[in-house]
């Protein structure tokens, strides 16, 4: 094949975001759905107009009690100035607007669920929140307050974090401190979901996550070696809301593995990586979900082929395990039924991901994923035992990814 075959083939794709590999960056992850943290030195005085924008089409076909299938159309966008004062401080400021084709009227509430409330209020045309982010890199340290870096930035595996976030939640917001050095890398956060205030009806809501990465080796080696530890806690309470049952509910997800690369040097089949975790959740208080702890195994495997192309499959266990803001194919939790549970859930799943970017500020990305699903025995809401057979579900979509720069104004000091 031509590479402007293979350009074609890629445009004219299908979905989603972002199975990252904890190691070298992946290539949907790298091109739609993160962004570039580091301050470049170089851009001391500069103002800038800065356009973001993920436009998306994703068809879940999913059938059964795990999850309902529904279509995603749509697209957020976020314009912004910056402005680089220091050589280490960069200031960011404009708005984020969510559009789903064809809604006219949106819930002014956060776009995930976080808590046992669901405002009245309404936003006309679009869902529309203010932008700011105030950040400062000491040396391989950078901290972060305002909007911070979310969603696959924080490289958390499939079973903690669901890639379609990437397109429908709102930004996180909160504080982050992210150090970057050869043999370690360590991303935390604080991501403040629902602020209340004085005899409010809903509960706070935040999320604590963790993301390191150990490296035993050059990511670059023939052969390299690595350690991720991640974990999320997410706090439902408040002293100040007029909830008094089941007001305080906390729940933690932990995951610990080890992966190996292999940069074999062949330009069309350029790496393999391997990668087992061990994943848990824990109920600290509250009777939100219906067990109190669990344990999982993820093993998983990927393979890319050219500059283009990235084939993963794997396969999941996991008994009495709920994943906060994963995939709901990784849990024994039926989210179309709730309240409905299962004794065990295996999943095994296998994705196509193929992305290109071109003339710098534009990427187009296609990702299509397949899971068969094995669950153990079901009980429903109201008690009722049933076994289950095996279910089939897909998603496929298409997206596009827009992140403009242009230099408005530079200060230039005067020379003496």
């Amino acid at each position: 094949m031509t590479d402007g075959y293979i350009k074609r083939m890629v445009a004219v794709a299908a979905l989603g975001c972002c199975i990252a590999a904890n190691t070298a960056k992946a290539q949907v992850a790298e091109q739609i759905c993160t962004d570039n943290y580091e301050i470049d030195s170089a851009r001391t005085g500069e103002l800038t107009l800065k356009v973001d924008n993920i436009s998306f089409l994703k068809d879940n076909e999913f059938k059964g009690d795990i999850v309902t299938g529904y279509t995603l159309p749509g697209f957020w966008l976020q314009p912004k100035v910056a402005f680089q004062p220091l050589k280490n401080l960069k200031i960011e400021a404009g708005v984020h607007a969510f559009v789903y084709d064809g809604a006219y009227k949106y819930p002014n509430y956060a776009y995930q669920d976080i808590a046992r409330w669901k405002g009245s209020q309404y936003q006309k045309g679009t869902h529309l929140l203010p932008f700011f982010r105030a950040q400062i890199q000491l040396g391989s340290v950078n901290l972060i307050w305002g909007d911070l870096y979310g969603g696959s930035n924080h490289r958390l595996n499939e079973v903690l974090y669901n890639p379609e976030l990437n397109l429908t939640a709102d930004p996180e917001m909160g504080f982050q401190v992210i150090m970057d050095r050869p043999r370690f890398r360590l991303d935390t956060w604080i991501d403040w979901q629902s602020f209340i205030f004085k005899k409010d009806t809903h509960q706070e809501a935040f999320v604590v996550g963790l993301s390191s990465l150990v490296r035993f080796n050059n990511p670059e080696s023939r052969f390299h070696v690595y350690l991720p530890l991640q974990g999320l806690i997410q706090h439902r309470g408040g002293e100040l809301d007029t909830l008094e049952h089941n007001s305080v509910q906390t729940f933690m997800n932990g995951s610990a593995g080890v992966g190996v690369v292999w940069n074999t040097g062949n330009p069309l089949l350029r790496r393999i990586n391997v990668e087992g975790d061990i994943i848990g959740y824990y109920e600290q208080s509250g009777t939100l979900w219906p067990f109190s702890s669990g344990t999982a195994f993820l093993a998983k495997g990927s393979v890319d082929v050219w500059r283009y192309f990235r084939l993963t499959g794997g396969w999941f266990y996991g008994k009495k395990f709920i994943s906060l803001l994963g995939l709901p194919f990784f849990g024994a939790v039926a989210r179309s039924d709730k309240g409905g549970t299962y004794d065990f859930m295996r999943t095994g799943f296998v994705s196509f991901e193929s992305s290109y970017k071109f003339k710098r500020y534009y990427a187009v990305g296609a990702k299509a994923d397949f899971y068969y699903s094995v669950p153990g025995r079901y009980t429903s809401k109201d008690g009722l035992v049933s076994s289950q057979q095996p279910l089939s579900n897909f998603s496929i979509g298409a997206y596009f990814r827009l992140n403009l720069d242009v230099l408005l104004w530079k200060h230039r000091p005067k020379k003496l």
